[in-house]
């Protein structure tokens, strides 16, 4: 008796099939041969021509495992990739003083104040993923993947067993992921501005922590986006008052009139991690209801 024919099989061989199956004959197997089928052609999709598709890819390859892992609200996590772990800046500030060399001293005895703001953002990490674990859409930590305070925000989140976020990207320095990002969820990039979506795709919130010129961009990015209304408003909490409004003159931007009244309002200064999630707490009534989703379970 004929087996039934299965009326949802495919109709077309898939792409992973045809890959696989391709043999190039001797005469154009070599190099300069342009047999192979386009999407396995590395040469042909590196070309110049092709910067719209490998933008494109780099949009859906992040966003189709996101949704594959149940991932639906981040809060992302910014800051300075130069700033240790205190038990580093206190060996370094050790050695310097060893050496003598008081120039090194006074470097290693900054690095080891702002090693506090490390120690902030990985118990910051801790307490969203502790916090939201039990909730329907658990807040996942994103960070830049990279070392300092992005290493810190992995960290928190792995020593309490979930998930976190890791978006890399090539640089000619600081490039290498941490060792704390989830493995499924740690990606590469080498377009900035589509890294920069997908940090705000999903984000919740923007927590940022002393940085440079790399900080600067990401959260004048995300000011600005919210400023003009190409996106919806979000939290964004700058950690360390002081280092900030030294750094920035916000009043100076709004008697010169190049921001208006109000706008000081996209953003709010913490201190500590528990002040940070008590006001994301307050703003998304995490607190609220048997599951505590609160304002989360829409998004």
């Amino acid at each position: 008796m004929n087996q039934p024919i299965d009326l949802t099989a495919r109709n077309f061989p898939s792409a992973e099939e045809d890959a696989q199956a391709v043999v190039a004959p001797p005469r154009y197997d070599g190099p300069e041969s342009s047999y192979r089928l386009a999407f396995t052609d590395e040469a042909f999709l590196l070309r110049q021509e092709l910067r719209p598709v490998r933008m494109q890819l780099e949009l859906l390859k992040p966003e189709l495992i996101q949704q594959e892992q149940g991932i639906r609200a981040t809060v992302v996590i910014f800051g300075s990739a130069r700033i240790p772990p205190r038990e580093v800046a206190e060996q370094r500030v050790t050695d310097a003083r060893a050496v003598g060399d008081a120039a090194a001293v006074a470097r290693a005895e900054t690095q080891l104040r702002m090693s506090g703001f490390y120690e902030e953002a990985r118990r910051f990490a801790a307490i969203v993923t502790e916090r939201s674990r039990a909730m329907a859409r658990p807040i996942v930590v994103c960070t830049g993947g990279g070392p300092g305070i992005m290493e810190a925000g992995n960290r928190g989140a792995h020593e309490t067993g979930g998930k976190s976020i890791g978006l890399n990207i090539v640089l000619p320095h600081e490039q290498a992921p941490n060792p704390y990002i989830t493995p499924e969820l740690c990606f590469q990039f080498h377009y900035f501005a589509l890294r920069k979506m997908h940090f705000l795709m999903r984000s919740v919130a923007l927590v940022c922590f002393p940085g440079g010129f790399g900080t600067l961009d990401e959260l004048f990015e995300a000011l600005t986006l919210m400023q003009t209304g190409k996106c919806r408003r979000r939290p964004i909490l700058m950690f360390g008052r002081e280092f900030w409004t030294r750094l920035i003159d916000f009043d100076h931007l709004i008697e010169t009139g190049m921001v208006s009244p109000g706008d000081e309002q996209l953003f709010r200064f913490v201190e500590t991690a528990e002040e940070a999630w008590s006001l994301l707490a307050e703003d998304y009534g995490l607190d609220d209801g048997e599951n505590g989703s609160g304002g989360i379970e829409g998004l």
